[in-house]
């Protein structure tokens, strides 16, 4: 994902006044591709498994049996488990935390919504795109899409702090 000096104990020439030396130190290199501009965009897939959303139900305490329960879930209006929303909102964390603006990116706010459902085994596309950007503030709209039907069981607005970029 990102290097990372983990082995080495001590690298004096990535070391800057101030860095604890117990934290691995992230190569300059990599935090100058964090700037972002309004219109970047990036995204990532994945497809959760009844297992996902098991972990995901022990994890959080969450086990609404709409999510966990075939028999349950069959007689609702969805008609078979569906993914949890925060879990399909989880996407959109990995995609800001590490690809843009990418590892010390902090969420600030979010406002979303879920149109329809995800369903165990859809494959779905996690997008962002940063539409404003004031200072080290980003606006990025995000969604979450099923290419396969064309649906969107996700979309809204994240705010987020930006990390700065390292002076050259």
């Amino acid at each position: 994902m990102f290097s990372v000096i983990a082995s080495h104990p001590l690298r004096w020439g990535s070391l800057r006044k101030g860095n604890d030396l117990k934290q691995p130190v992230l190569r300059s290199h990599h935090l100058r591709q964090m700037h972002i501009k309004v219109g970047h965009r990036t995204e990532l897939s994945r497809a959760f498994t009844q297992r996902d959303v098991a972990v995901f139900a022990e994890l959080t305490g969450d086990i609404n049996p709409l999510h966990l329960n075939e028999d349950f879930a069959k007689q609702t209006k969805f008609g078979k488990t569906i993914v949890h929303g925060v879990l399909i909102n989880g996407l959109i964390s990995a995609l800001l935390g590490t690809k843009m603006p990418g590892p010390g990116c902090v969420f600030l706010s979010q406002e979303i919504s879920f149109p329809a459902p995800l369903y165990v085994g859809e494959v779905v596309i996690a997008a962002a795109e940063v539409k404003r950007l004031k200072r080290l503030i980003a606006l990025i709209a995000v969604s979450c899409t099923v290419p396969a039907s064309e649906k969107t069981v996700m979309e809204g607005w994240v705010k987020v702090m930006v990390p700065e970029a390292p002076n050259p």
